[in-house]
């Protein structure tokens, strides 16, 4: 247990607040969970069961002894939730505090100087690799991009060849104008009682085209068929 608690008295914590902090953190840590700093308070007055603060890979740990330090309240903030830290020096101590996204103000004071220091640049590593990871494009999101931008542009490419092949028979509108109409204006073009039986077949067969392309609708064309049979 010495050798363990013995990386966290690098900046004079109280052994006794960092053996009991350590003793019960075994209990809580996650999965790939690794504690990185523990700050420990020291108020003026003599405190025997401080509170102190833990710093790890995930979370920061609020710890505080109860019943004379036979249990621990233990609070706990995930990196994801908060927002941003602070630090304050004052003539005794410093006061380290973070504020999380549902804007909660959490504060530990009384923080030695150079613990304080260590938690406060701590915590802004923490949010930094934080940030940059969610910054990050991972390859599977990468591949999934590439492959919406594929699909988009087969589309455009579908479309625009659709296209291509009603403008071979978009002049069938412009040439043949509604029978009605066709019947009682002057036109330089050959009305259907001067067209062969050829003529007159391919002609209903291009408004067959236009139909099932969707370019004219079925009454229209059951008009131009009627025209066009009358002729025939």
């Amino acid at each position: 247990m010495k050798e363990q608690i013995k990386k966290f008295l690098n900046e004079e914590q109280d052994p006794k607040a960092i053996e009991k902090v350590t003793s019960k953190l075994q209990d809580i840590l996650m999965k790939n969970e690794e504690v990185g700093y523990i700050a420990v308070q020291k108020k003026p007055a003599l405190t025997v069961l401080p509170d102190s603060i833990v710093l790890t890979n995930k979370r920061i740990i609020i710890c505080q002894p109860k019943n004379l330090g036979l249990s621990m309240n233990f609070i706990d903030y995930t990196w994801d939730d908060i927002e941003a830290t602070f630090i304050k020096e004052n003539i005794l101590g410093s006061e380290f505090s973070f504020s999380t996204k549902t804007e909660l103000q959490v504060s530990i004071d009384y923080i030695p100087k150079i613990q304080a220091r260590k938690i406060f640049t701590y915590a802004k590593e923490q949010l930094d690799i934080l940030k940059n990871g969610a910054n990050q494009v991972s390859p599977i999101t990468e591949e999934i991009a590439t492959s919406l931008i594929q699909e988009s542009e087969l589309i455009e490419e579908m479309e625009t060849e659709e296209v291509t092949d009603f403008a071979e028979i978009m002049p069938v509108v412009s040439n043949y104008a509604d029978p009605i109409l066709e019947n009682t204006t002057a036109s330089t073009e050959k009305k259907d009682s001067e067209l062969t039986q050829d003529e007159l077949f391919a002609k209903l067969q291009n408004y067959k085209k236009l139909l099932d392309n969707g370019l004219i609708l079925q009454g229209e064309y059951d008009a131009f068929k009627k025209v066009i049979l009358s002729h025939m």
